[in-house]
This record gives structure tokens, sequence and C-alpha cells, in this order.
């Protein structure tokens, strides 16, 4: 027993020691954010530089949303002439005949537009723009997925930085449409904040290295082609090339300011395929290039950063075991005074919690035209539940990524939503659930349990703990399990076969 009290403990301090190094890290994100706040990128172009640009839209089954997404990119301020736009449509049901029709359209209104469909969807979305870009008559590509608002001015701001020859791609900041939606979508809303208000901003701004997020975005052609193109061996395929192309020497350009609108999931199980794909897909980045990265030339900040972002949803791995050995931690130190506990262990929690409440809710002041953003506060500690109950569907992507070869790419599905948010689908599909959802309630149970205990025998230092991880797993898998009507009429199927792509509800 007390071997295995050694490991056990030995193995709690441990990842509570790695956890507090990515905290760490995250307060080091914030000084080099304010650090460089006010080194905004300018255009070595002014308004005459007006290239040829083709648009990519890359879309899948996407029958709710394709319609307003080319009524958004036909508003964009550039000459007509100097304008492609291509409908990449790997669809496989009715959205082919929605964005035909919408092609045919807007090309008889003088829009040089390419509807292109393939039946083979061979490299998925690296696939489709690779294919789309053989023919793309233009020097640079812009790319929007389905469920964004390109906005009127976005080629007019990013453009001119182009006129630099050293940059080879140009990403722009997401916002969220239905922010207001749900518990689900504020937090998920205040997660990307972070990640495109403070990482993108300070990676860039200090010279270090940062991912292409896929969307909102655009390329130099030729950069693409020197870095080895559209590479079909991993799922975030613009981490991939965004990497390959900055080894070679390339550079790119974060705009914070150019804000771009998108829909988040409103159902659980279609935010955990999403999260669940871009761990993979960066644990399949890593397999790939970390070793490339690391014995690069480029500095060691550039290198700590590609480290830390790759290497972030590894952390998951790391709190399915927390998840597992709390309890038994909390029975093996039963005996402990109080004020040892807070010795030991509250400098760690004090570091994860000030990290993640510093930022990410200072993420919250710095959004655009954000007025009310201390009311956005109180979503901080959903937040981190939130991640807590991801864990488990995060560590099998994780372990996915670096233990298989599978790429299928799952794209999350997209229901339409209006400017203020509201849900305009025409179409709905199950979601299927997995064996995870049900781990999850599990773990949900376990917590339960133990919190019961703890309050039983006043350990009342447990309970907050105990509580963040039951809530987190109990919200997660019951959220998963849930069988209400909006859930029925907006849910989106993740289910692909040999002969169909999604499966309708009737």
């Amino acid at each position: 027993m007390e071997i295995v009290r050694t490991v056990v403990l030995t193995t709690y301090f441990t990842i509570l020691t790695i956890l507090s190094i990515y905290g760490a890290h995250r307060l080091w994100m914030l000084l080099l954010y304010y650090r460089h706040k006010k080194d905004v990128p300018q255009p070595k172009g002014g308004p005459d530089f007006e290239p040829k640009v083709t648009i990519q839209l890359a879309v899948f089954n996407e029958m709710n949303v394709v319609e307003r997404l080319m009524d958004y990119v036909v508003r964009v301020d550039w000459p007509k002439e100097k304008l492609e736009i291509q409908m990449l449509d790997d669809s496989t049901d009715e959205t082919v005949t929605v964005a035909q029709a919408i092609c045919d359209r807007y090309r008889l209104l003088g829009f040089d537009i390419s509807y292109i469909h393939r039946a083979d969807r061979t490299g998925y979305k690296a696939g489709a723009l690779d294919n789309g870009l053989k023919i793309a008559k233009g020097e640079f590509v812009a790319m929007f997925d389905a469920d964004f608002l390109p906005t009127e001015d976005f080629l007019r701001i990013a453009v001119p930085h182009f006129a630099d020859d050293k940059i080879a791609f140009i990403q722009g900041c997401w916002d969220h449409l239905n922010r207001d939606f749900s518990l689900l979508t504020q937090v998920q809303a205040i997660l990307l904040d972070g990640h495109f208000i403070f990482e993108h901003t300070a990676r860039h701004r200090s010279n270090a290295f940062f991912n292409f997020s896929g969307t909102a975005g655009m390329w130099r052609v030729s950069a693409i082609a020197d870095a080895g193109g559209w590479e079909h061996d991993t799922i975030t395929e613009d981490a991939d090339l965004s990497y390959r192309a900055q080894l070679k020497g390339w550079k790119g350009v974060y705009l914070k300011d150019l804000v771009v609108p998108a829909e988040l999931p409103v159902e659980v199980n279609a935010f955990k395929s999403q999260q669940h794909r871009w761990a993979k897909g960066n644990a399949q980045v890593i397999r790939k290039l970390m070793k490339t990265l690391l014995t690069s030339k480029e500095s060691l900040h550039t290198k700590a950063e590609c480290w830390f972002h790759l290497t972030a949803n590894c952390n998951y791995l790391l709190m399915v075991v927390l998840a597992i050995i709390m309890v038994p931690c909390m029975y093996f130190r039963a005996g402990t005074p109080a004020k040892t506990l807070l010795l030991t262990d509250g400098p760690f929690f004090l570091l994860n919690a000030v990290s993640v409440g510093l930022y990410f809710g200072l993420s919250q002041r710095e959004v655009k035209n954000n007025k009310n953003w201390t009311k956005r506060l109180k979503y901080i500690p959903c937040l981190m539940s939130l991640g807590i109950g991801l864990g488990l569907n995060q560590a099998k992507a994780v372990l996915e990524g670096f233990f298989t070869d599978d790429i299928e790419f799952k794209r999350t599905p997209k229901l339409g939503v209006d400017e203020n948010g509201k849900a305009i689908s025409k179409r709905a599909y199950k979601v299927p659930k997995s064996l995870i959802t049900f781990l999850d309630l599990a773990f949900a149970i376990y917590y339960f349990v133990a919190l019961l205990v703890a309050i039983y025998i006043q350990k009342w230092a447990s309970v907050p703990f105990l509580w963040l991880f039951f809530s987190g797993f109990a919200y997660i898998s019951l959220m998963s399990l849930a069988d209400m009507q909006i859930f029925r009429r907006l849910a989106m199927d993740e289910l692909e076969d040999d002969e169909t792509a999604s499966q309708l509800i009737q």
C-alpha cells in the first residue's frame, strides 16, 4: 500500500507541476501581448495595390449556409475583373443543387465564379483546396469556411500586406454570431477569444511562428507551392502548411482587428467533434514536424512557442490521469493538516486558477466593440469545468493523432444562424453518441459520490475541486445524451459510410 501511495502522490504532484508550467506560459502570453499591443502591423501596399485574387469556398453538405456564404462573398469590395470565386463542393446531398444554382445566379450578374464538384473526397478539405488551386487565376487566395460571413472590407485590409514579398499568409480574427445562444456557446466564444486575441497576437508580434487557422485568411499562391502545397497527411492542414512555410523563411501576418463573424456549434456532440479534430490534427503535426521545428535554426523563443502551441492538447491526457487519481490522493492524505495541504497544493492551484482567470477574463476586455465585457466573467468557472469535462474526448483525440494514421476529416456541421444568433436551419441530422459519452457519465457519478463523501466527512477544502470535476463531466455527458427537441431539430450527423455522408431524421 505504501508503494501505491508513493506512486499516486508522485504522479499527482508531477501532473500539477506540468500543468502549472502551461499556466505560467499563459501569463507569459499576456505579458507578450501587452508588451506588443501597440505594434500594429502596417501594410507596405496602398489602395492601388489590386492584384488578382481568388476566393475559395470549400463546402461539404452545407445546405443551411451555402447560399448565405455566397451572398456575403459577392459583396466583398474588389474589382470584379480581378476577383475569382471558386465553390469547391464535395457534397453528397442536396447542397450540390443549391450551390450550383447560387453560382449560376451570380455568374449571370457578371461575377467570375467556378463551381467545382468532386465525387472523390481524397484529402478532404485540403484535397478540395489543392484541386481548386490547380486552376485558380489569382496570385493570392482567400479562404472562408461555410459558416463565416466575409466582411466587405476584408480584401481591402488584408491584401496590401502582400506588397511585402516575404509575406506568405494573413490571418483574420474570428468573431461569434451566436455567442449568446447558450452557456455552451458563451464558453466556446471565450475559449476562442483567448486564442485569437492573445496567442496569435503575442506570437506574431514577438516574431515567433503562429498558425494559419484555416479560414478567414489568405495565402500567396507561390508560397503554398514553395512550402510543398496542401498535404493530406494531417487533419489540421492549415497548421501543417503554415509551419512548413515559416520553416522555409516565409512570414505570416495576424490582423487582430480584421474581425470575421462565424457560427459556433450549439450542440455538445458537434462541439466535441470539432475539438476532437483540432486536438487530433495537432498531434499529427507534432509527429510530422516537431523534430524539424526543434532542430531548425529558429530562435529559442520560436521553438518554445511551437512546442506550447502544438502540445497544449496533450495536457488532456494528464487531466484524465488526474481525474482518476484525485480521489485516491484525498484518501492517502486524509490525515494531513489543512495548513500543510494549503502550502503544498495551494501554489499549484492558485497559479492555474489565476492564469486561466486573467487570460480568458482579460480577453473579453480586448474583444472589439465589447463594452459589457465584465458580464462575461461569470462564465470563467464554467470554462474551467468544461475543460475538465472534455478530458476524455481530447485525450482520445491526442492518442489517435500519435498512434493511428486516420486522417478522415469530420467537418463541424453548421445550422445557419443570422447576425442575432437565431438558427435558420433547413436541414437537421442526427448526432452520433460514442462510448466516451458513457465514460464521461461514469466519471460524473464517480465524482458525485466523492463529493457527497467529502461533505459528509466535512472535508470542505476538497469540495470546490470535486464540484469542478463533477460538474464538467456531468454537463458534457448529460448534454451529449440529451434527447430534447431542440437538439433533434438542430443537431447534425457526423456519421459517414461508403454509400452516404449523412442520415436524415424523418
